[in-house]
């Protein structure tokens, strides 16, 4: 590892990338991911690589698919709306089976919403994030260094599984300076013989296509697809868990929500309350083994999301009504607080006595 650096979430991002070897990168400006898209125009050209700012998000992620498509590491970022624009482009990348990296800093919605931190796209990101039969690697970092890590993993997987992969972050990781250490190792390199790129008469040309007007042709894409998404649902569950050993108050948070849910269980074990804290990295595939192993001990499960209640609805699936979940958020960009979180963890404990 090099030295610390203070950096912003959004330039982390970018810098992370392009040392994972990312060249290529579309974007369009849009709070509060700018950042990510004003440090890549600063640092591309120096590099050798290409930014281009696309007329619109359609255009930046058909830009990425291209790119893509040539067995380059390509990229884009953008924030809730303009995800929802990307949503027939990243379709046609999962249904073409090219990886990539998309990049959501969320802020409040629907509609164009306000600018403020939120986790109101968690559905569109692990349940549609285009139309088919459609999954995409989601992961939610919750600090910039860790933002940082999963650059790195989630262009490695994306490649090794040829699933695109999307980082679900928000306005407040997007926003705030961390320290953060870059790796020193050089990105990994990965064969790619099913790349346009180029085939000097030494292979048959390669097609990259997402249209097969026979049914039994397409059910069977889908169905090859769906094994490889149970490979990764069998080995690429990531969860961090905070004194869930004898946790009776199992709370649930990812990404910015976990930070604050984190002080609130640490002042709840000071003052005597067993409260724990399981926090999913991968939101898709999500980490069902995981949250059934942290709530063992458990009487109670609280989710804690900047939103009305997405992730909610996977946690109580997972337990099957085995116990129960309650939930507590905010939603529109208000950022819920470690005592609001205190409160709901003291309340169920003395309910669960």
């Amino acid at each position: 590892m090099a030295d610390r650096v203070l950096m912003k979430g959004n330039e982390a991002l970018a810098e992370s990338a392009i040392r994972a070897g990312c060249r290529h990168f579309f974007g369009y400006p849009i709070t509060p991911q700018t950042e990510v898209s004003a440090y890549m125009a600063k640092r591309m050209p120096k590099i050798g690589g290409t930014f281009l700012q696309a007329e619109s998000e359609v255009a930046a992620i058909n830009m990425v698919l291209g790119a893509a498509a040539a067995g380059v590491r390509a990229m884009t970022s953008s924030s809730s709306p303009g995800i929802s624009l990307k949503q027939e482009g990243i379709s046609y990348l999962v249904g073409s089976d090219l990886p990539c990296l998309i990049i959501n800093v969320q802020r409040g919605g629907p509609g164009l919403g306000g600018i403020q931190p939120s986790q109101a796209d968690y559905n569109q990101a692990t349940k549609a994030p285009g139309h088919g039969d459609a999954h995409l690697l989601v992961y939610a970092p919750s600090t910039v260094q860790e933002m940082v890590n999963t650059v790195f993993t989630a262009f490695d997987r994306a490649d090794q599984y040829r699933v695109p992969a999307m980082i679900l972050a928000d306005g407040l990781l997007g926003q705030m300076m961390e320290p953060v250490e870059f790796p020193d190792s050089a990105p990994k390199t990965v064969d790619k013989p099913w790349a346009t790129n180029g085939h000097g008469d030494k292979r048959e040309h390669n097609i990259i296509n997402s249209l097969y007007l026979e049914a039994s042709i397409l059910e069977d894409k889908i169905l090859e697809r769906f094994a490889r998404y149970k490979v990764i649902e069998e080995n690429e569950t990531l969860a961090e868990n905070l004194h869930t050993d004898d946790a009776e108050v199992l709370v649930v948070a990812y990404g910015a929500s976990s930070r604050i849910v984190r002080s609130a269980v640490m002042r709840a074990r000071e003052q005597g309350v067993k409260a724990g804290l399981l926090r999913p990295v991968t939101l898709w595939p999500f980490s069902k083994k995981e949250l059934l192993a942290a709530a063992k001990s458990a009487r109670e499960v609280l989710v804690v999301e900047m939103s009305m209640g997405q992730m909610v609805d996977d946690v109580k699936l997972v337990l099957e009504h085995r116990l129960p979940v309650r939930f507590f958020g905010h939603t529109g960009g208000v950022v819920p607080t470690p005592a609001e979180v205190l409160g709901q963890i003291k309340t169920l404990a003395g309910g669960a006595k």
